[in-house]
């Protein structure tokens, strides 16, 4: 340096600078760890956004999935007032007097029936199947009376009185069924439950 010229800032500050390899080091590992923390902590969170995206995407399907059956529920019960309307065909094409068969208005009736029979099968409704003499199944049937007496074993199905209808996977009515019942003087021995 020269003794005529006064010294810069830039100088003076290069001149205050501890440039020794003990302070240097000290330094480097002062940032290291700084540096680690600071990964750290933008790792935590990272797994905390991660957490919180699946959580929320956990959130709209379980949603969706609620408001989907919310839906199905909705239209389950339209659909169960429509079987009112389907038994009451059901009733009026059975007891049709043979007087009227190849009328217009009682094929017409038919055809309506057909027609709403075709649009709850397009909605996955499905008639549970019911024979006579088929074991009677709780969770698909529901038995309104028993016959004592029949040619059926007993706990069997004697007759279909209401017919039952599933949609998708699940019960939407149990077929109301007559079972056979052992007469009333049988022997409880024999009897089977």
């Amino acid at each position: 340096m020269r003794p005529d010229r006064s010294r810069t800032r830039s100088e003076e500050r290069v001149e205050e600078l501890d440039v020794s390899p003990t302070k240097l080091l000290a330094d480097i590992e002062a940032l290291t760890a700084e540096r680690d923390a600071a990964q750290a902590q933008a790792a935590d969170y990272l797994l905390a956004l991660q957490r919180e995206r699946a959580e929320f995407q956990n959130f709209k399907r379980r949603t969706a999935d609620e408001r989907e059956r919310e839906a199905g529920l909705a239209s389950d019960a339209l659909i169960f007032k429509v079987l009112v309307l389907a038994d009451d065909f059901d009733r009026a094409i059975e007891s049709r007097p043979t007087s009227v068969e190849g009328a217009s208005w009682a094929e017409g009736v038919t055809a309506i029936d057909r027609k709403l029979r075709a649009l709850l099968e397009s909605e996955d409704l499905r008639a549970i199947e019911v024979t006579p003499g088929m074991a009677f199944d709780p969770h698909q049937h529901e038995a309104l009376v028993n016959v004592p007496g029949s040619e059926f074993p007993d706990g069997t199905i004697v007759a279909e009185l209401q017919r039952g209808y599933r949609i998708r996977d699940r019960i939407l009515r149990p077929a109301r069924v007559a079972i056979a019942a052992e007469p009333a003087g049988g022997d409880p021995a024999q009897r089977t439950n």
